[in-house]
This record gives C-alpha cells, structure tokens and sequence, in this order.
C-alpha cells in the first residue's frame, strides 16, 4: 500500500508498506525533519490517534502542537495524567474539576483541605515518573447503550445524567491511565511518554496545570498572572450556583423541561447589573475616553451600546465610536505575509488622524468624523460633524482599544480601559472543557452566516488567522484594562446549537475544514438545543450573533 505522508515543513513523502502500520511506525521510518514531536496524525482528513493501524492507501497528515488538532490532544492526554497524579498523591475519592484557560495553562481544583506549594511539586514529581514509565493510555470507544450500562452502578451520576440527557450523543471513549479511567471526547496520545512539557503550581484555591503553547511547542511558556481572568472566573462561578448549572447536564435538564426561561433572563439581568455596575465606576473615576477592546466575536458592540444606555442613565451623555471607521483608505492598507491587505493590524488604521480628532473632542472642538464605507474602501466625512461637552465621555469599540500606542497622545488620567471576552465556558463535566475560543467561534459561524453570507467553512478558514491577529493586537494588552467584563452567557451552547449544527454538518470529509466541524459538532451533542429562543431579551449580547438586535 501507498501512503502519501505529509507535515507542515516537508513536501509530501510516498511510503509504501505490504503490511498494516501504524502512523508510529511511519513517524520511526520517516526520512524528513520533524522539527517538533508528533502528537496526532489525520488520515484521509480524519483527525487519529498514532497507533491506530493503516491497512490501505491514505493520505497521513502528521500533525504536531502547532496544529490545533495535535494541541487539543496533548491537553486532554495530559489532563488524564494530572488527574492519574492527584489521585496518587491525595487518594482516589478526591475529586479534581478542570475549570477554566488561565495563565498559559488550566485552573483546576482539587476538592480536598491541606493543599500547599508541597502538594504541587509532589503532584508534579508524580506526573514526571509517570512520563518517564512511558505508561500505555488505553482507549475504549463505547456506545450510548454501553454507555448507559456501565453507568447503571451509580458510581457517577453526573456522567450518567450527561449520557442519559444528551440524545445526540451517540458514543464516547473511555480512557484508561493505569488504575485511573474516565471519558473522555477528543483524541489521545498512544502513552505517557509523549507529554514531556508541564507545570504544577499552586494558585488561589487551586492549581495550575500549564503546558506549551502552540506558538512554542517544546517549552513552558513564561508564567504572567492574569489576576482579572481569575476574577472573572470566580464571579461566573458564583453565579452559575446562582443558577444552579454547574455543567452540561444541569442546563440539559432544564432545556428538557422547558425550564430554561428563568435561567435567560437571570443570565441577561446578571449581564445589565455588571454593566451598570462599570457605568457607575467610570462616573466615579470621572474619566472622559473609554474604550473598549476584546477578540473576535465578544460582543463588543452590544456591550458597548449597553454600556452607553447606562451612562445615560446615570446622567452622562456619552459619544460612541468605532476604531473602524478610522481605516486607512484601502489601497493604503498594509499587506500580511501572505499579501493579502491586513485589517487586523493597528497600521491598518490612520492613528494620526484619531489621535487629532480625539484630541480636539476632548478640549471642546466640533470635528468632522469620518464614516468608513466598506464598499468602496474609503473615509466618507460630512456625516457627524459634532463637539462634546466638559464632562462628555467618549465610549470607543475596537480590536486595538487597549493598546498604548492608540493613544499615547491622550493622558492616561482620561482613559479607562474595559476587556471585554467570554471569559469562562459552560464545561461539558469535571474533566472536560470547552475552550472560550470554541465558543467564540461558534458565534463567528452562525453570524457569518446570518448576516455576511459566508459559509462555516469560510469561517472556520479564516479562523487561524484571526486568532493571530489576536495573539498580536488584543491580548499581549489585557493587563492594561482597568476593568473587564465577562460576555458568555450561561444558555448560549443550547442556544448557538441550533443555528450552528446544520452548517457544520454542510462540510465534507473533502474539505480541509472537516475536522475543526467534526470537533465541534462533538461537544455539541452534549447540548440539548433551545429551539425557541424567543425568550432572549433583542438587547442581549446573543441578538448580536442570532439576530433580532435593536443594538445594531
């Protein structure tokens, strides 16, 4: 048989076998340089595990942490073997919850007293002697029905509710470390010995479990505190107890029952009481330039306009504006690497002429601002000319508000800076969670589609590079804010599902998008779908995505 062998770096390779191999197997013979560890393959667009057999001609994309696939399935296998860890150290009745993203890693708890820095380092030790035993992860893929049997001992409930609640969800696989198992729902990597980069480190009331980035993938990245993430984490903790929905099954349950209407308008009411909660404290702070920055999808412009809702509320009388309408003229736009002209950057927008008609609004001068026009890629003036008042705020929107260079020439005394992200993400269970970015992609999906015409896999091409521009533009300033607020909605999975999933499902195995959709309609059928949400308020941050917004 012929396997046509590809990576990232290397032109394809053609190897030829007369027996069934594994991708191991193929990754020893290969003759290429391999400048990082391979950690999954896909085989004929299929994301796979490294020992699962070949037996015909394929096409085997080797896929290291650079890729996302390969990235998702180091955390997961790590998170198996930090689990294997803790109950070795603490006993088996100790019950550990993967949470959240938090500095470059996971924050987990371990829901026991006594933890210390020693807790740490012995769980870490542990870990490493597990890596250098190069222990086997066993995989066992079970049906619905298997599922349900093997959970009938009542030994965990709150998978079986999942299982049992979940009618889209056909199988998962159970993972087996040793005398540790457990469910798991993305791929793995075939033995402990490939999961050689960690860190354990005492936190807050938990631990970080940190590990590399994909930007880097054979070293820990630089540890920074993010401690308005941790804040944030905390609050959304607080309030899902106040909701009762701690995990997938809980809201499954109440979308089950047609319960699910309380939990909209407590999600909304909470969002409306955070953000008269941030008008109240730039009135106090008497700052006059607020602005406004988050990645992809946040909901930056609903909140934004929310926000203006409540300063006018409380008597201010503030001036929206849009970062993009201050593009540069389009053939002055600047070129990516791929020469495509870049939008995503700060050069892409005429920094000089915001930093002269922010300037001249705050001392009292009318100013002719521009409107940028899409279609025809120019500054369009004569629209809004206007001058504000002594105490008039500006409340300004875009990818770039927290960036120093923005508005180096306004006073720091007159700026208050909001971030703005779903920060924290329903989780399907303890050990399983749904990235934000996940989540935030979802939204990009549907409201491409909605509203830009683009398909979802248009979206999910475009995704890697948007997450760049991130990486560059947004988040190296989150500490910059002065303020952040949390933009998930506790509903919106169930909600997101239904408009999601058919486009999804329009993508073929053909189509180098098929295994980003096929992941992500994975976790999604471990939500039952609100099929009507005619219950969300038309000034929720989820009208901005699914439509009927009186905002936009």
């Amino acid at each position: 048989m012929k396997i046509t062998v590809q990576t990232r770096d290397n032109e394809p390779v053609v190897m030829e076998y007369d027996h069934p191999v594994t991708a191991e197997t193929i990754i020893r013979d290969y003759s290429g340089s391999l400048p990082h560890e391979i950690l999954a393959c896909r085989i004929n667009n299929y994301v796979s595990e490294l020992d699962e057999m070949i037996s015909s001609d394929c096409v085997l994309d080797l896929l290291d942490m650079r890729d996302n696939s390969a990235s998702i399935t180091y955390e997961v296998s790590l998170t198996l073997l930090y689990i294997k860890a803790v109950h070795d150290v603490l006993g088996k009745d100790v019950k550990v919850t993967i949470a959240n993203s938090l500095s470059k890693g996971f924050f987990t708890q371990i829901h026991t007293g006594g933890l210390t820095d020693d807790t740490a380092k012995a769980i870490e030790q542990d870990m490493k002697q597990l890596v250098e035993k190069n222990l086997p992860i066993e995989r066992v893929t079970a049906t619905r029905r298997q599922m349900l049997e093997n959970l009938k001992d009542g030994s965990d409930p709150a998978m079986l509710r999942l299982v049992k609640d979940a009618p889209d969800l056909t199988s998962a696989r159970n993972c087996r470390l040793g005398d540790e198992s457990g469910f798991f729902y993305h791929s793995m990597v075939p033995s402990t010995g490939y999961l050689k980069w960690f860190e354990v480190r005492r936190y807050k009331n938990g631990f970080l479990l940190r590990f590399p980035q994909t930007s880097s993938p054979d070293a820990l990245p630089e540890y920074r505190e993010q401690k308005l993430l941790y804040e944030q984490f905390s609050q959304a903790t607080r309030w899902d107890r106040v909701m009762g929905i701690e995990d997938a099954s809980g809201l499954n349950e109440l979308v089950l029952k047609d319960d699910y209407k309380d939990v909209i308008l407590l999600s909304e009411a909470l969002h409306e009481k955070r953000i008269a909660e941030l008008a109240e404290s730039i009135r106090q702070s008497g700052k006059r330039m607020i602005l406004i920055a988050g990645p992809s999808s946040s909901g930056k412009t609903s909140f934004a306009k929310r926000l203006c809702i409540q300063l006018r509320v409380i008597g201010l009388k503030p001036l929206y504006l849009g970062t993009d309408d201050f593009f540069l003229e389009r053939e002055e736009t600047p070129a990516d690497e791929h020469g495509d002209r870049n939008y995503e950057d700060l050069s892409a927008l005429d920094i000089n002429l915001f930093a002269e008609d922010m300037t001249a609004l705050l001392k009292g001068k009318k100013v002719d601002l521009p409107e940028y026009d899409f279609l025809i890629g120019k500054k369009v003036y004569g629209k809004r000319i206007t001058s504000i008042e002594p105490c008039q705020p500006i409340v300004i929107e875009g990818i770039h508000g927290l960036n120093p260079k923005l508005t180096e020439v306004i006073p720091d005394d007159q700026k208050f800076r909001i971030y703005i992200s779903p920060l924290t993400q329903l989780n399907i269970d303890d050990h399983n969670r749904i990235p934000t970015t996940d989540a935030r992609m979802l939204r990009r999906i549907v409201r491409d589609y909605q509203f830009r015409g683009y398909s979802a896999a248009a979206t999910i091409h475009s995704w890697p590079s948007v997450r760049a521009g991130e990486r560059k533009n947004i988040f190296p300033f989150t500490d910059q804010a002065d303020a952040s607020f949390n933009s998930y909605c506790l509903y919106e999975l169930a909600v997101l599902k239904k408009y999601a999933e058919p486009q999804l499902k329009k993508i073929t195995p053909d189509q180098p998008e098929y295994p980003e959709a096929q992941r992500m309609l994975e976790f999604l059928a471990f939500f039952v779908a609100i099929q009507d949400d005619s219950m969300i308020p038309n000034n929720s941050i989820m009208r901005e995505f699914i439509g009927g917004s009186v905002l936009l």
